[in-house]
């Protein structure tokens, strides 16, 4: 959910930034934005937060939590196993591992330890390409809509009355849809089993 991710990163924020001895942690590299730094743009636009951390960064986005970056997790960042990019074609993901690993990977045995992004990114200002596919939707579905419509179009003190929006409707339908399966699957394991509906071949022999 949006509030353990933030936890998450601001954590990581703050254990890097007592680990530095200068002032490079936790502040943006003053010729980049959002509009011309992919990273920036992914954390203002899928995370809601300001300031770029190599550490937190990459804390961030180890999802496994293993301290390396495996071409899954690369997919995951940039959004790829989101169902807005369900049509890419796999040339177009490969492409985007490629080029990934091809600068931060340094000695090609494929995963990105974080001592090889620290080294990419803050000794030699390496950025994460843009490669055109968006900001890089990587959380679920409730979270999506809570971080991209609920929270830029409602807030906090909005009613039900309120969510009227075509993306309202369509969050709240899937919901409905998702539970009406799950009512229906309770029902079905409810119903006594009829032998008389199961194939003769698959009966159990009736004792003489």
């Amino acid at each position: 959910m949006p509030g353990s991710i933030h936890i998450l990163y601001l954590l990581a924020l703050a254990a890097t930034a007592l680990a530095a001895r200068g002032g490079r942690f936790g502040q943006k590299p003053p010729e980049l934005t959002v509009e011309t730094d992919w990273a920036l743009k992914h954390l203002s636009e899928e995370h809601h937060l300001d300031n770029f951390d190599s550490g937190a960064f990459f804390t961030l986005h180890d999802f496994d939590s293993s301290g390396g970056w495996t071409p899954e997790e690369v997919r995951r960042m940039y959004g790829l196993e989101d169902e807005s990019q369900h049509g890419l074609p796999t040339a177009k993901r490969e492409e985007v591992t490629r080029e990934v690993f091809k600068l931060y990977d340094i000695d090609h045995n494929g995963v990105i330890e974080k001592s090889e992004w620290h080294q990419k990114v803050d000794a030699e200002g390496v950025r994460l390409p843009d490669f055109g596919l968006g900001p890089g939707h990587h959380g679920d579905d409730e979270y999506e809509y809570e971080i991209h419509h609920f929270e830029k179009f409602h807030g906090a003190d909005a009613k039900e009355e309120d969510l009227t929006h075509s993306e309202d409707i369509a969050h709240f339908a899937k919901h409905d849809r998702e539970d009406e399966q799950a009512e229906r699957f309770e029902r079905a394991n409810q119903k006594p089993i009829v032998e008389a509906n199961i194939p003769a071949m698959f009966r159990r022999p009736k004792a003489a």
